[in-house]
This record gives C-alpha cells, structure tokens and sequence, in this order.
C-alpha cells in the first residue's frame, strides 16, 4: 500500500504521528484492531478484564456507542478508562444520540483526554434497541460528521465556522458495509467518506470473502486504498445458533449456506473452536487481497478470542507502542501508558 495519505495540516516529517494505530497503519505493517462493548451498568472490573485480555493483541481496540441502540456506558469514558490500562481506544461517534452541539463538546473532551482515534458512523435506528420511544436525533449525518471533524482537525474550525485554537487531533474513522444492497453503490458511498475525512475505515464483518474481494476491487479502481487505510472486519461465530442468526436475521450480513452448515455439522461443544477456525481462514484470505492494511476483530462478549485468533493468524507480537497516551513522541518500547488517577480498579 502506499502510504501518501494526505494531511492537509502538515506532512508526516512536520507532524509525528496522531496515534498508536495511524503509526503502524503508516509504516505498512499490517494492523489488528479489536472490540470492546462497554457494560449495561458500571462494572469496571468488567472493562480492566478485558483490557487486560486484548491489551498485547491489537494496536487499538475500538469501544462501542450504545451498540444495538441499547443503553451502555458511555463510549468516550470507557475510552478514557482504557488509556488507563494501557490500551489505545478508538471511540465511535454516532449520529443517533447527539446533535452537532454535543458531538462537537463531546470530540473536545474526548482531545483533552488523550483520545486520538475516532469512528463516526450513523448507528443502528432506535426503534430496534431497548428504548424504542426514543427520539432518534440524526441532526446530521455520518458524512456530514466526517466532514464536520475533519475541518476542526485540519481547519481548526467549527461546523459553524468558528475557530478553535487549539484545534483537536484525531485519527478520523469511518466504517463501510460491502455487503448491503445495491451492492454497487458500497465503494461509491466509501469514496464520499474518504473525500469528507476519513483516514481509515473499518468494514462489517466478513464471511463471504469472494464479494469483500469484489468489493476490493472498486475500491482500488476508484484509488481509495491510497487515501485511507482498510481494515477488514473479522469475527468468530460462537455456535450454530449464531451462524443462522447471522445469516438470517442480521441486515446487511452476508453469512454463506457453507459457513452455516458447517457450523451446523460441528458437535456443540466444539463449535466456538470451529468459529475460530473460520474466522483464521477468512484473516488469512483478506490479507493476502491487494489494499487491505489491517483487520478488525470483532470477537461480541468474546474478547478472550482475540489472543488465540490473532496469534493463529501469525500476527503476534504486535509492534512496540510508539506514541504515549496524549499522542505524544517518542516513548520506551512498551505497550504500556502511563498510569494517571486510582479509580479503585486493580491496574492489570
């Protein structure tokens, strides 16, 4: 891939990089990004556990926004706790909850607490989460949000125009779905995302390699792997129930009758073994195709998987951390931030 993703602010020698994850995205190795989901109550023993599992697995780990359109703890505190425990996040943003008053307050704590990744998408609609009467916001869209972000970044404006001085830095996200209809139109909607700021995208999850390979292949006629990095969103399927769910249930999945089956065909006990499996097979055939410079792993209430996908998929160790927990330059080789305020949690 090669690494000429524009900065309109400052060029790589001017400016080091904004994260963990933009470094090794722009050195050329290949990324591991992972997943967590914030509790339904306050548990942070829950969150330190985790982080503790996927801390020497991913280069940063993504933490959810009321995933499902159901009430959890809020993204950007969650990300903030696990800068704590040594873990770089990457917050998601959707347009659902906030208006672009509260999106904008909200990317300016999230700099000042050392927040440097970012991933800005629409969220699922309300009427399908654990609040249905909720009134769903969407002042703005996720292009619009992109947009609105890149220009305090790059501008060091807001969406009104006013300056900000100093402006926020972030690593910009933006995710896309190669597999929802019309099919045709996936890289056309990706191409406006790059163009409205995004610097790395992270896709669904994939089971049908042939149509992400499909799907690839757009991407780099229209040049998009050469504006923002692709990560490709893996997972594995725990059992058969799920796998049919998938496949059945969920919009905008593609989950093949052969993935299905032969989830189907594997005796219970041995089918979250079988689902790491597949997810490995799927890792090692999206890697070898031409523009995709990393993978998400997207292992739901499962992050003790990570490890053994990761490794299996001949991705550990992952590379040194290189920027502190405030985006700051250079930093011993460890994986580990330093610790800032005792919240009662035992550090891992």
């Amino acid at each position: 891939m090669k690494n000429n993703i524009r900065n309109s602010a400052a060029t790589p020698a001017e400016q080091p990089p904004i994260s963990n994850l933009a470094s090794v995205l722009a050195s050329g190795r290949f990324a591991v990004a992972a997943e967590l989901s914030p509790p339904k109550g306050v548990d942070l023993e829950g969150i330190a556990r985790d982080a503790r599992t996927l801390r020497d697995y991913a280069d940063a780990v993504n933490v959810t926004d009321n995933q499902a359109a159901s009430v959890r703890m809020a993204s950007l505190p969650v990300a903030a706790l696990l800068l704590r425990h040594g873990v770089e996040p990457v917050a998601q943003m959707t347009c659902r909850d906030r208006n672009r008053l509260a999106m904008q307050a909200d990317l300016l704590g999230a700099a000042a607490l050392g927040i440097r990744n970012v991933l800005l998408l629409g969220g699922d609609h309300g009427i399908w989460g654990d609040h249905p009467d909720a009134k769903s916001v969407y002042d703005v869209d996720s292009i619009h949000l992109l947009r609105m972000v890149h220009n305090m970044v790059e501008h060091g404006i807001m969406d009104n125009g006013r300056p900000i001085s100093p402006a926020p830095r972030f690593f910009v996200g933006a995710i896309a779905n190669p597999f929802a209809p019309p099919l045709e139109y996936r890289p056309l909607r990706l191409a406006k995302k790059v163009a409205g700021g995004a610097r790395f995208v992270q896709t669904q999850l994939i089971y049908n390699v042939e149509r992400f390979t499909a799907f690839m292949a757009r991407v780099r006629d229209l040049g998009l792997h050469e504006k923002a990095y692709i990560l490709a969103g893996v997972g594995p399927i725990k059992s058969a129930w799920q796998a049919n769910h998938l496949a059945s249930k969920v919009a905008g999945m593609d989950v093949p009758e052969q993935i299905v089956t032969r989830m189907k065909n594997t005796p219970k006990a041995a089918q979250p073994e079988e689902g790491i499996r597949i997810c490995v097979e799927i890792i090692q055939q999206v890697r070898a195709i031409p523009g995709v410079a990393g993978i998400h792993v997207m292992a739901v209430h499962w992050a003790e998987a990570v490890p053994e996908i990761v490794t299996r998929a001949g991705l550990y160790p992952r590379p040194p951390c290189i920027v502190d927990r405030m985006g700051n330059q250079p930093v011993a080789p460890t994986r580990h931030f330093p610790v800032p305020l005792d919240t009662g949690v035992p550090w891992p």
